[in-house]
């Protein structure tokens, strides 16, 4: 018989924070930057550590643009041709210290990585991201990369376990995705967690503000909720007089298609295609988000993003919205 892991797992929809006296007198007053000196590339970041994930239809140039105006962090998917590299980073340097350029771990990832970051210097951070990163060959490259780009900053993923976090950190990542299919790819949900203070990224699972708050650690993942933007990739198209964008996870049918000319017979499609209705430029967006941090701050009485961490407590619930009125998830 296989092994049952019986252990209660609760997600965001089981959950609600809990609030605390506060000498805060305003959401004005908090402060969501933080600051991090990476383990293995000691390199400094300060931002609002919100990383719009990898994905064609998310991680594109023109949401780096957006992102970066609020300090925010964007995981260029790894499609973009070397060309389009230097133009983007001709047309936009300030951006370049908020974007991290991805690969994955085929036989010409490595290549590729290697003139895009040549071209590009500015560039420090780099995504290498499979959906199964428990495997000897991830690590291997994972390893290959450290050694090539030493004082890069390396985000690497995705694992589910500790005891795959410590064998990446170990091997030269110095932020690791934690979480298998949580949102993009439509399956299972997953979190982060903190092992040895080293900085998680947390992928996927969120559906709205709320969400956003109660998941802050460190680095947190934006897919769907940043998809069917002016800024995202994705087709446009229309029905019953609505517009809306395609958004499907890397591993799909459609991207498996789009980049690799179909699913291969010894694999199957692992994620799938939504069409999210259009929501106009993201900035809207984002400022619901950050203004959700900045209430659920308060409320606990964090004056810094920092402190949100130590000083939430969870109740579980079983109910989070009025199923009458509807509305978005509670805090």
């Amino acid at each position: 018989m296989p092994h049952i892991d019986n252990d209660i797992k609760l997600d965001f929809k089981d959950v609600l924070l809990r609030p605390k006296r506060s000498t805060l007198k305003s959401r004005s007053e908090v402060d969501l930057t933080r600051s991090f000196v990476f383990r293995n590339s000691k390199q400094t970041y300060q931002g609002i550590p919100i990383i719009a994930a990898n994905m064609d239809t998310v991680g594109t140039f023109e949401m780096a643009k957006a992102l970066c105006k609020f300090s925010l962090f964007t995981a260029v998917h790894k499609h973009y041709t070397l060309e389009q590299w230097k133009d983007f980073a001709a047309q936009n340097p300030d951006c370049l210290e908020h974007v991290a350029a991805s690969s994955g771990t085929g036989p010409l990832d490595f290549e590729q990585l290697e003139q895009i970051l040549e071209a590009v210097p500015q560039v420090r951070y780099i995504c290498l991201d499979v959906a199964n990163g428990y495997s000897e060959h991830f690590v291997q490259f994972l390893r290959d990369v450290r050694k090539r780009f030493t004082d890069h900053t390396i985000m690497a993923g995705n694992v589910v376990t500790g005891e795959m976090v410590e064998e990446l950190i170990l091997s030269g990542a110095d932020i690791i995705k934690v979480g298998i299919g949580p949102g993009d790819c439509m399956g299972r949900g997953g979190s982060g967690d903190r092992v040895s203070d080293r900085s998680f990224w947390q992928d996927g699972g969120c559906s709205c503000p709320g969400d956003v708050a109660k998941a802050f650690g460190k680095f947190w993942d934006r897919g769907g909720m940043l998809a069917g933007h002016t800024e995202s990739g994705g087709e446009v198209m229309e029905k019953n007089g609505k517009k809306y964008r395609l958004f499907y996870g890397m591993s799909s049918e459609l991207a498996m298609k789009k980049y690799a000319g179909g699913v291969a017979e010894y694999r199957a499609s692992e994620g799938k295609t939504v069409q999210v209705q259009f929501k106009g430029d993201v900035e809207h967006t984002l400022r619901d988000i950050l203004g959700g941090i900045r209430s659920t701050c308060t409320y606990v009485g964090a004056a810094k993003l920092k402190e949100l961490s130590r000083r939430t407590t969870f109740i579980r619930v079983t109910q989070q919205a009025s199923p009458v009125f509807g509305g978005e998830v509670g805090w």
